[in-house]
């Protein structure tokens, strides 16, 4: 029978492959050629009058265009993309062809927003995407690719006439005075040609249909890579607010101040945005449901805890250690105990601190106790944690997750919960899904209780690689790299997944 370990993996990547570029597309995507065409978004029917054209930003937009493509055929007239610098040599050197278009494909791909940061290619890109944008007819249809991360960088169009780096110089400022990522957002979308529903605006009269893979906690469409098909719920006079919040009113350049001051003339699109249909069709929430599946298959009785996991790794951690401990006394039927009482005070004292979205734990405990005594337990979570960074050393949230989760079991063994902990097999996976855990080839990590007693076997200190922020280091000292998860370049980006299993010995 396969180990835990394998059944972590194998949910891991059933979690992944559901929101790849192709499968995503197909299963949201149909069209129909014949008769009058027309375009099929999860069932609704949008019908091509005349022509069909694509445009898209962001990480995973290649992979998504190269799908849109096969399912489009030659009823796509012309496309554009603005994607990450060099994405399209990794993905070659990673073997991955079906993510990449064809030779004598009607997309033009743009590469910029070296690390991250928007530039004048990406500035070029937005602007071609503008430019066609401003063409269509109310009979022209534009579909709309959008991958969260990385998609606002890859779309900087600056009204006119600011100037991009004046833009960038404002954005900076605002960040050194301690500003949200809320609130740079709010300034970036305001003072942007395409950003805050600025897409959709130029497009109109056309019809605009957007395929949108959130990277966001929660889905917010407005949030998700600026939202530049989405009504922005912000006005000038939240900007000017953030502004004057930080003492940066009297300190603007001359052409922010121009573009600020000429208040917005009306909008050319309805206010109402009615031609245009926004589709989220891939989300952490998405593939978390599938990893459910594969569980419930695999014989597991599964619970999801959120899709919004966020927080501080440590205290994250803690988190997921007392729940391991509560589903072992569960498993041990100590769960109505004193020991479980305790066990379930500190849990909703970590889950209030945490304020972790749509976590209702006192629902999740519930089912927790309802689930039938003796069967293996999955519980499956995603979202982003944060790592205060302290160290030099090399790793990435999911991997520094998954340590401080072994250092927590190996502490919870000395105390009363240990009897329990013992009998009890115990496999904790944390990844991200796009294969990429910080600076490192890893995707994440595996840890399990015995993983601290192993570390002191071999001479290793778990707490001084954890203060160097150096979790990668630490997981590459053991033989065959056994607890790092590699699983190499996804070509999506749906935030973390982590996978909590365990049965009784």
């Amino acid at each position: 029978s396969m180990s835990l370990h394998e059944h972590a993996l194998s949910l891991f990547r059933s979690a992944v492959s559901t929101v790849r570029p192709a499968p995503m597309l197909k299963r949201a995507v149909k069209f129909q050629g014949h008769g009058c065409p027309q375009l099929l978004v999860k069932g609704q029917a949008f019908p091509v009058k005349r022509d069909l054209y694509l445009v898209g930003f962001g990480k995973a937009v290649l992979g998504m265009a190269a799908a849109a493509e096969e399912i489009l055929g030659d009823h796509l007239v012309r496309g554009i993309i603005n994607v990450p610098l060099g994405i399209q040599e990794s993905l070659q050197r990673a073997g991955m062809q079906e993510m990449l278009l064809k030779p004598h494909s009607k997309i033009q791909v743009i590469e910029g927003a070296k690390n991250n940061l928007p530039d004048q290619e990406a500035l070029k890109g937005a602007v071609a995407i503008q430019e066609l944008a401003e063409g269509l007819t109310a009979d022209d249809l534009l579909l709309v690719l959008i991958s969260g991360r990385g998609g606002s960088a890859l779309l900087p169009a600056p009204i006119p006439p600011i100037l991009l780096k004046e833009k960038q110089k404002l954005t900076k400022m605002l960040a050194s005075q301690g500003a949200t990522i809320q609130e740079l957002n709010i300034v970036r979308k305001t003072l942007s040609l395409l950003k805050g529903g600025g897409l959709a605006r130029l497009a109109y009269p056309a019809q605009v249909v957007s395929l949108i893979l959130s990277d966001v906690i929660g889905d917010p469409l407005d949030i998700i890579a600026s939202g530049p098909t989405v009504a922005s719920s912000h006005s000038i006079q939240d900007c000017l607010q953030i502004l004057t919040k930080y003492n940066l009113l009297h300190n603007l350049p001359q052409s922010v101040e121009m573009v600020l001051s000429s208040s917005p003339t009306k909008p050319t699109a309805p206010e109402d945005y009615s031609h245009v249909c926004n589709v989220i069709i891939g989300s952490n929430a998405l593939a978390l449901d599938e990893a459910k599946r594969q569980a419930e298959g695999l014989g597991y009785a599964t619970l999801i805890l959120s899709t919004a996991v966020c927080g501080e790794v440590s205290r994250v951690a803690m988190l997921y250690c007392q729940l391991v401990c509560l589903v072992c006394l569960g498993l041990a039927s100590l769960g109505e105990g004193p020991l479980g009482e305790e066990v379930r005070g500190n849990l909703l004292q970590l889950a209030a601190e945490l304020e972790i979205p749509e976590l209702n734990l006192a629902k999740f405990l519930q089912a927790l106790q309802g689930l039938r005594p003796g069967r293996p337990v999955c519980i499956l979570a995603g979202g982003e944690t944060t790592v205060q960074l302290q160290g030099t050393g090399k790793g990435g949230r999911n991997q520094e997750l998954a340590l401080r989760v072994g250092l927590e079991l190996h502490k919870a063994q000395a105390t009363e919960t240990s009897s329990t902990l013992g009998r009890c097999e115990i496999v904790f996976l944390s990844g991200g899904t796009d294969g990429q855990d910080g600076p490192t080839e890893a995707a994440g990590a595996f840890c399990s209780p015995k993983l601290v007693e192993e570390a002191l076997q071999e001479g290793l200190d778990v707490e001084a690689f954890l203060n160097n922020n150096d979790s990668y280091t630490f997981f590459s000292q053991f033989q065959g790299g056994h607890h790092l998860l590699v699983t190499g370049l996804t070509g999506t980006n749906i935030m973390d997944i982590q996978a909590i299993l365990i049965r009784a010995m």
